[in-house]
Order: structure tokens, then sequence, then C-alpha cells
């Protein structure tokens, strides 16, 4: 396959492969899966909801009835969650590659905190940041790639986030755009320690464009839109796609073998399209800013990424 090449409906064999999504039960999380698992990956899907997970496993079985889909309770938001999902995915074995993508879209109209921190901060950027460095050493032996999820939205955003826990000027918008710019911003930064360190795991971001629930197809239990969603979403076809077509940049960036890391992949026409290298906005891929945010994420979970711990369990 050349460098330039990459066809989203005709992946590589995955066959002796692992890989672990985290949001796997909705959206691109559920569709990501759902391509991993038709490929022959060993597929190990995450959420919050046992029932959601149980249907979610149950639609990806009717898709690939050969699947090899196990599911594993974690609530990105819950550090103990977090650190309890990571015993139990070690645990299991082999991974060779880690999905970020569970996280709040729609963020309440008032801040709201859980475990001390801004929840949509936590859910989306502090507990994917515990985990991938609960799940460092796995990945490091089997030299493994982790995706963070980004957004189109961080290009409209003018502001850094100096402030990522919004204690001051909340609103929904801003603690969404923010969380995905420190998303993106963590990403570029894990990779540059992860070199530093002589540790073999590369870190991407990849963000899914515009990808709507009401042009993306009926999954029993998984995508059950309304008429009017269908209706509304539709209207937008010209500047939309799909969440199954959303979550290509995903499965591009954590499999492509000649994407590197640090890298971030998006829709060929930003918000829609085939899956390509994009560029992160311009202000998340400060070296301050990056810098700043990993020490705020280390002082916020208490976890510190075992580097040499994982470059001697890759030797």
């Amino acid at each position: 396959m050349a460098r330039t090449e990459w066809d989203p409906r005709n992946l590589p064999d995955l066959s002796g492969r692992s890989y672990l999504v985290t949001g796997a039960t909705r959206g691109l999380g559920y569709f990501a899966c759902e391509q991993l698992a038709a490929a022959g990956a060993h597929v190990l899907l995450t959420g919050r909801n046992p029932n959601r997970l149980a249907a979610a496993k149950a639609a990806v079985k009717r898709s690939s009835p050969d699947a090899a889909i196990e599911t594993l309770l974690l609530d990105t938001s819950n550090l103990g969650s977090v650190r309890a999902a990571a015993a139990t995915a070690r645990a299991r074995g082999r991974l060779d590659g880690l999905l970020l993508n569970a996280g709040v879209v729609h963020p309440p109209k008032q801040r709201e905190t859980v475990g001390g921190h801004e929840l949509v901060f936590a859910t989306n950027v502090l507990g994917h940041f515990a985990l991938a460095g609960e799940l460092l050493k796995p990945l490091a032996a089997t030299g493994g790639r982790m995706v963070w999820v980004g957004s189109m939205s961080t290009s409209l955003w003018a502001h850094v986030p100096t402030d990522p826990e919004l204690v001051e000027g909340y609103t929904p918008w801003r603690a969404y755009v923010q969380s995905k710019a420190a998303t993106t911003a963590l990403a570029l930064e894990a990779d540059k320690r992860l070199r530093a360190h002589g540790v073999r795991v590369e870190s991407l971001v990849a963000h899914p464009g515009y990808s709507t629930s009401g042009r993306t197809r009926g999954v029993r239990g998984v995508n059950e839109p309304s008429r009017l969603t269908r209706f509304l979403d539709n209207l937008q076809a010209p500047i939309t796609q799909s969440k199954e077509q959303g979550a290509w940049p995903l499965v591009r960036a954590l499999l492509d073998p000649h994407a590197e890391g640090g890298s971030m992949y998006g829709p060929a026409l930003v918000a829609r399209g085939n899956p390509r290298v994009a560029t992160p906005a311009r202000r998340t891929r400060g070296t301050e800013l990056g810098a700043d945010l990993w020490r705020a994420c280390e002082t916020a979970t208490h976890v510190r990424w075992p580097f040499d711990r994982a470059r001697r369990a890759a030797s």
C-alpha cells in the first residue's frame, strides 16, 4: 500500500492483534470497533453502561459473527474506574492499540464537577491521560499506538486553554472545544516524550469531521435516531457524513503502518471525506501549552507515565 493510499473499506488483516476502544457503545467508538472486528482484530469495547455495552457487543456480532469481542466497564470521568479497567485490561494480555474516544459531546449548561474536576475536562482529557499512562507498558511491549480524538472545532477557537477546568467563564461550547484542544496538545506532547524516553509507542490524534447520527445507518441498540433527527441532519448533507465515515480517520491513525507518531488524521474535505493527514490547530502545537497541560494532568490524576519501565518492557 503506497503512502498516500488507504481504503477504509478494505482494512489490512488484523488477526492476532488487540485493540481497546473507549466510548464504544455509541457513535464513532462503536463504528471503529465494528471496523476493527471485521478486519479480524480482538476488540475490547469499553463504556460506563453495562446494558449499552451488551447491546454494542451484540451489534458487532451481528455484523461479524466470528468477531472476537470482549467488554469492559470504564467511566473515564472516574479515576477509580480508570485504574480498575486498566488493571483488568493488563491482565487480559496483548494490547496493540488504544483508541481514546470517549467524551462528553454535549456539555451541561452549567459547570458540573466530578471528583473535584470539571466534568468535560475530567471525561474527555483526564481519564484518557490516566488510562494511557496505566496501559503504557503493554502498549510498549507490542510497539503499539495510541490515538486521541480531537475535533475540527479547535481551528475555530482563538483562545489558549490556560484555565482548562474553566473555574471562571464556563460555557458549554468553551468546555467542549477547550477539552479537544487539550486532547490534541497532549497527544502531540505524549509523542515527544515517548520519543525522548526511547519508548516504542506512537501517539497520534484524529478528528471525525462533522459526523451526525441522522446520516448514519440504523443499528439496533446503538444508533436509532428519530425521524426528526434524520430529517434535520439530512438538510446538512453537503457538509456532513455518517458516524461510520467519521470513524475512518480514527481507524487509519490507529492502523496505517505509514502513519507517524505526532501526526493527525481527518477527513479530506475537513468536515467529510476519505481519511488523510491533517494539520492540528496552530495553538495546539505550542510546546509550552503541551508541557503545561501535562503537568496539570499529572497533578490532577496522580499518574506519572512509566516511561523507563515501558522502555524496559519492550526490550
